[in-house]
């Protein structure tokens, strides 16, 4: 369906969690190092039950090695610091959906290169940001509306 790429994420059950939405919406899960927890970690485990042995995610060493090889694919950065509503993205099957650590976000140099490509989810002013694991299935299940003959076939 899509690819969720996680920069550097910190915090193991919110990794879990999302490595179980991506195998029930078939999506392909790509981390980012350097984590802030070990693969083997139990939490992760537990927050991703048994779907983690299912998931069989991608890990990129640096954002260079990940850029250099999908730089040029349809990339769509999720970030606080835009005014770009997710809804107005048009998501296509195979896009690369990118979620920045959960204390830091997206890197500036990121959002810079790829500006026309970031979506932001709108909020209150009372808040500030999101739990990683609900923006996520926030915005990749939009794509998922977005394309929903494309995933029915993944049923």
């Amino acid at each position: 369906m899509v690819n969720i790429v996680l920069v550097e994420p910190k915090i193991a059950p919110n990794t879990g969690t999302i490595g179980r939405l991506c195998v029930n919406m078939g999506a392909k899960l790509h981390l980012i190092e350097p984590l802030g927890f070990e693969i083997t970690d139990t939490r992760l485990k537990r927050a991703g039950l048994d779907y983690w042995q299912k998931l069989a995610p991608t890990i990129w060493p640096s954002l260079d090695d990940f850029l250099r090889a999908h730089g040029d694919e349809r990339l769509w950065l999720a970030t606080t610091k835009t005014e770009r509503n997710y809804f107005e993205a048009d998501f296509r099957p195979g896009d690369w959906l990118l979620f920045g650590s959960e204390t830091e976000g997206l890197p500036e140099r990121l959002r810079k290169a790829y500006e026309e490509r970031c979506v932001t989810i709108p909020m209150t002013p009372e808040g500030r940001s999101l739990n990683i694991s609900i923006a996520v299935g926030i915005v990749a299940y939009e794509a998922v509306r977005q394309n929903f003959g494309t995933f029915k076939e993944l049923m």
